[in-house]
């Protein structure tokens, strides 16, 4: 992500939905990855997609089903060029 997207989305890094965030991820992605190290990839293919979840696959998940991540997108009145992402929460889908 260039450094312009950079600032123009973000997720809500100091609020108690990313926290839960954090915590939904680690439970289910088998990844060796830090999450701190994806979430440029992450934001950078939700805002690209222009989406506001995204799917972590079955075979990188501890519990080989697809997992999807939902946030709800906020522009602040102060900056209309800035989108949060704020997270609301997860469902699985079984493979089949």
């Amino acid at each position: 992500m260039n450094k312009l997207n950079q600032h123009e989305v973000q997720f809500d890094y100091f609020s108690s939905n990313y926290d839960q965030f954090e915590k939904d991820f680690y439970k289910y992605s088998a990844l060796n990855v830090p999450l701190t190290f994806l979430t440029d990839d992450i934001l950078s293919l939700m805002a690209s997609n222009n989406s506001n979840f995204f799917r972590l696959t079955a075979n990188k998940s501890k519990d080989k089903r697809d997992h999807y991540f939902f946030f709800k997108v906020q522009t602040p009145l102060e900056n209309k060029m800035v989108r949060i992402f704020q997270y609301i929460g997860h469902k699985f889908i079984n493979q089949k």
